[in-house]
This record gives structure tokens, C-alpha cells and sequence, in this order.
């Protein structure tokens, strides 16, 4: 089955949408999934709210970039800035 391509321009509400989405996609994580490790560290997002993260119109909290850091595996710096220190 084909991804979906994104629809709509990127946004620019938040620096990290579009690193979150290229991490999750390059482990072979479906949004359902990524949806079910952030309730389980207590991070409250629907699948319309993570496609407007990543699509970066919407903003991001504090909480939810630990979480998505810790679940996707790389570092907070990286989501921001897309380098690694």
C-alpha cells in the first residue's frame, strides 16, 4: 500500500513536524502507532492533532517533544534544529 502524500504545504506553527514525521516513517511507524506510545507516557493527542503537528500547523508542548524525542529515539536538539550535537 502507498503512503499518503502530504495535501497541504507545511505550516509554521512548530520547527519539529516535519523531523517527526521523517523519523516515524523511516521506522516504519503508522501514526496509530506513534498515537499509542504518547497516550501511554500521558501525552493526549488525536490523529487529527498529530497530522497538524506534523504538518506543522499546530504547536507542540513541552511534553510532547520529550515524549516524541524518547519514543522515536532521537534527541530533542535534532527534532529542533535537525543537527546533533
Amino acid at each position: 500500500m502507498a503512503m499518503r502524500l502530504r495535501s497541504q504545504p507545511l505550516g509554521n506553527k512548530n520547527l519539529i513536524g516535519a523531523r517527526v514525521e521523517a523519523a516515524r516513517k523511516s521506522q516504519g511507524m503508522k501514526q496509530k502507532e506513534l498515537l499509542a506510545q504518547l497516550q501511554v507516557r500521558g501525552v493526549d493527542l488525536n490523529a487529527s492533532g498529530l497530522s497538524k503537528l506534523e504538518g506543522q500547523i499546530r504547536f507542540v508542548t513541552d511534553f510532547e517533544l520529550l515524549a516524541l524525542s524518547d519514543i522515536l529515539g532521537v534527541s530533542v536538539v535534532w527534532l529542533l534544529t535537525g543537527e546533533d550535537k
